[in-house]
């Protein structure tokens, strides 16, 4: 194996890693929220996590367990 295919992969497996985990759900908040409303600062990610746990405990039947 060459050393591009070793970094795609890894790449690949980061990136497959963070979506599954929830890790790039702030990432992705903070993108929509600077280009939505640039004049205004996003939440800080511990604020993101509690919105998004109260949020997620609202709406119990949405869970698998």
């Amino acid at each position: 194996m060459t050393a591009s295919v070793v970094v795609r992969a890894w790449r690949g497996l980061r990136w497959y890693l963070r979506e599954v985990s929830g890790e790039s759900a702030y990432d992705r908040y903070v993108e929509t929220a600077c280009r939505k409303h640039p004049d205004e600062a996003p939440l800080d990610r511990r604020a993101f996590e509690r919105r998004r746990q109260d949020l997620e405990n609202q709406r119990p039947q949405q869970r698998c367990c």
